[in-house]
């Protein structure tokens, strides 16, 4: 009994030690979008004027261990499941098999490469600053109305006479066709050409030509975000904010601190992220006040808010700025977004 006893224990510390399928997510390090890193600000603007800030506007991040990354052990995994602020998941619930820790690199760093763009452009559009966008086709789904009548590369000017100025445009310009077909103009090698589509009603009740597009964005002046080791579309929304106080006379924080966390597109609109719980910790771990959160996400912020922390829901960049203005201003949560209503 005591050999088989022995064996046993040695077994089951082996086994703690063995390689397990699961992805850990936990708080990660926040960082000021209107302050200082290593390198000096993290957001530097260049050819438009300036002004001083004050307080925090913290991007939040999570750091995520197992997975084509490395894998993690079971001890790890059962210290993980003991932790109120960490998450277990299962490793194919995050990554599709096969995936590669280079692919994930890859992805993550377009991902907050096109975020930032998008940032820029939210805020330049919440300010009323002209700047122009060119949208373009960079794939085709199989099957799908444009194929044969689109290429990759291809410029879209306008539908049915009507000019392509940004993302909504197009799309407007689709939805008024009501299925039937449609004339596009494009450029394609230097030249405009006419080609007709069909539109296809999808399963969100628009009509689609089935079209990958990407957005080149032509700004007025240089907005520069050095931040390094840190991938995903998630701080878009931080970003922004950034810039518009950077951008704007006054200290919009009115020297306090909020954290927060959203993707964003150029029109402003807030979009979901993940491991918004280990965000919200990181924040409360870092001082944050105020937690801005994607109003998509408040099922997983119920009832998972840190102690001393008041978070606000917000859909769009206007929203969020709002609140900042108002909580800047020693104004209560009252009449804000929130998850718990």
């Amino acid at each position: 009994m005591f050999v088989a006893g022995g064996a046993a224990l040695v077994l089951g510390a082996a086994g703690l030690l063995l390689p397990a399928p699961y992805v850990l997510e936990s708080p990660g390090p926040t960082f000021n979008t209107i302050g200082e890193i290593s390198s000096g600000p993290l957001i530097t603007i260049e050819g438009e004027q300036t002004y001083s800030t004050s307080g925090e506007l913290d991007l939040t991040t999570v750091y995520v261990s197992g997975g084509p990354n490395g894998s993690v052990s079971m001890a790890e995994v059962l210290a993980a499941w003991l932790s109120p602020d960490d998450a277990v998941l299962p490793m194919d619930f995050v990554y599709p098999p096969g995936t590669t820790s280079g692919e994930i690199e890859e992805e993550n760093t377009a991902a907050m490469a096109s975020s930032q763009e998008s940032a820029v452009a939210a805020a330049l559009a919440e300010l009323d600053i002209d700047f122009t966008q060119e949208i373009s086709v960079a794939g085709i789904m199989e099957g799908a109305p444009a194929e044969g009548e689109l290429e990759t590369g291809d410029i879209l000017l306008a539908v049915d006479g009507q000019p392509v100025t940004d993302v909504e445009s197009l799309r407007q310009g689709l939805n008024e066709t009501q299925g039937s077909p449609a004339v596009l103009t494009l450029r394609r090698g230097g030249e405009e050409k006419e080609v007709s589509i069909t539109p296809e009603l999808s399963d969100t009740g628009a009509y689609q030509m089935g079209a990958y597009l990407s957005i080149d964005f032509t700004f007025p002046f240089d907005v520069a975000i050095a931040l390094e080791n840190v991938g995903g579309a998630s701080a878009g929304m931080m970003f922004a904010l950034g810039i518009i106080d950077k951008l704007t006379p006054g200290e919009l924080t009115g020297g306090r601190h909020f954290a927060g966390t959203g993707t964003i597109d150029a029109a402003g609109k807030v979009g979901p992220i993940g491991g918004i719980e280990q965000k919200m910790a990181g924040a409360a771990d870092s001082g944050a006040e105020f937690f801005l959160a994607p109003d998509a996400n408040c099922g997983e912020v119920a009832g998972n808010i840190p102690e001393g922390l008041d978070v606000v829901s917000v859909s769009t960049l206007e929203e969020a700025l709002d609140a900042v203005e108002v909580l800047a201003g020693g104004g209560s949560t009252d009449n804000l977004g929130s998850c718990t209503d």
